[in-house]
């Protein structure tokens, strides 16, 4: 087999690949010989099939084989040989003559086919102790986890049937039909709904006119769904919801207590608060977590600057611009309704995409060089972790990543990512600050500030819809 570099130009490769014929030939002839003792051919004994008779049958095929075979293990063994790793797979060319092909198959001609790929570029990897990031720490308040314990336990909150209209913050009972032009539409029926006025479950409007509602009242309301709402179909018209009172009940007092708490499923007020405080602990310190890990990425950002491959960058920017033009279509929007063109929104997430296969690439090598592995429990738990998220459907999600090595490798990555900043947190200076909620929720990063300029501005969906329409986002 001959090998000859044809192009070295930056991260690009391409070589070139001669297998002499007779090369070939040598290898169907072993294909041949081992086959020879293992095929049934009516009329010959086993084992005594001549080879020639053999070639004729089964020679095409087999020189078929011999070709992948070649192809497959080629480009493994020629990137080892150059020491060198292929950002993607790389790809093959090869005659697209047909005539030249048979002669191939019939090995009269030698087997020519070119490499084409981008290399991983080396990364000379820095020291990192230099680092200073801050961490921002919220001293949880007190009002925080009581204001929370009320919204919890809210739902457990009695309510008695009252005469006369109904007021904000009283409980209405309904049924609805909501209609587009006088005609019903899909998904915007509802019976026996509860609904609390004020709570903001339902669209913006509707709630407000239950008020002076009262039990056994037939009308018909309007309400303008907001131009941003997630059912482009719906979004910006306006629709009339015809509506039956059946009940309005006013709220009963609201102690938290261990009867309360027992309501919820819990063994008293305590266990209650020891649970909320849990929760709002681990919601921000994720949100902690992820400022201190976007000021690391930018410090080493800021440190590494080298040519990505362009492959993954492409890959990379059509994953974000895929989701951008599905978030501008699904809010019935363009580019110039976010003060942005399309232009300038490539150019921010060009640079967006290059800095992500960078930084991976960076994270890779320090993980590599630093033995950080993924272990079969973790991937497991992170398995059933995403499963969850597809109630009903946990046994075919859960065997198709386990028959699928490609998608399972989609789970790692993330695994192994936030395994390399725990190692580099460990490496370099962090400084632990107290901050107020404000502070913490406040989004610094310029660039993802500048990044959401270039991108569809993204709204809030609606807690429920009021017409119960599509409640994906």
């Amino acid at each position: 087999m001959q090998v000859t570099e044809t192009l070295n130009t930056g991260l690009k490769r391409e070589i070139k690949v001669v297998v002499p014929a007779q090369d070939m030939e040598s290898r169907l002839a072993l294909r041949l010989n081992d086959a020879k003792g293992k095929v049934r051919i009516n009329g010959f004994r086993p084992g005594k099939v001549p080879l020639q008779h053999l070639r004729k049958v089964y020679g095409k095929s087999m020189m078929a084989e011999v070709v992948n075979e070649i192809l497959t293990n080629s480009t493994r063994e020629i990137l080892a040989e150059r020491g060198e790793k292929a950002a993607m797979q790389p790809e093959v060319a090869m005659t697209e003559d047909e005539k030249e092909a048979e002669e191939i198959l019939a090995g009269h001609k030698d087997f020519e086919f070119s490499l084409n790929y981008e290399v991983i570029p080396a990364i000379e990897l820095q020291d990192v102790s230099g680092i200073k990031v801050t961490r921002q720490v919220l001293d949880l308040p007190e009002e925080e986890i009581e204001a929370q314990m009320q919204r919890v336990a809210e739902s457990a909150r009695s309510y008695e049937p009252k005469k006369g209209k109904a007021e904000d913050g009283d409980r209405v009972t309904i049924d609805f039909v909501g209609k587009l032009d006088g005609v019903a539409f899909d998904g915007g029926a509802g019976a026996d709904q509860q609904l609390v006025i004020g709570s903001k479950q339902f669209i913006p409007g509707f709630e407000e006119q239950l008020v002076g509602f009262k039990a056994g009242d037939e009308k018909t309301i309007s309400v303008t769904f907001p131009a941003d709402y997630t059912a482009a179909h719906l979004a910006g018209k306006e629709a009339t919801f015809d509506i039956i009172v059946k009940e309005v009940a006013k709220p009963g007092t609201l102690e938290i207590n261990d009867e309360v708490a027992k309501t919820l499923g819990l063994e008293s007020a305590e266990k209650l608060r020891e649970i909320v405080k849990g929760q709002l602990e681990s919601q921000y310190g994720a949100l902690t977590r992820q400022k201190v890990k976007r000021e690391l990425l930018d410090a080493l950002d800021a440190t590494y600057s080298f040519e990505a491959p362009s492959k993954l960058v492409q890959a990379e920017f059509d994953n974000i611009w895929g989701q951008v033009t599905k978030d501008l279509e699904t809010a019935g929007k363009s580019f110039a309704d976010e003060e942005t063109t399309e232009e300038s929104a490539r150019e921010e997430y060009q640079r967006l995409a290059e800095r992500r296969v960078r930084l991976g690439l960076v994270l890779a090598e320090i993980g590599e060089k630093a033995g950080v592995q993924i272990t079969d429990d973790e991937m497991q738990r992170a398995l059933f972790e995403f499963v969850r998220r597809y109630p009903g459907q946990e046994q075919e999600v859960y065997d198709f990543y386990r028959n699928n090595p490609s998608a399972l490798s989609n789970l790692r990555a993330p695994l192994f990512e936030e395994k390399v900043v725990d190692h580099l947190l460990g490496q370099i200076t962090v400084t632990d600050v107290k901050v107020s909620k404000e502070e913490l929720l406040a989004d610094e990063d310029e660039d993802t500030a500048s990044a959401q300029k270039a991108a569809p501005k993204k709204k809030a969906a609606p807690k429920k819809k009021a017409a119960k329409a599509d409640d994906a986002e």
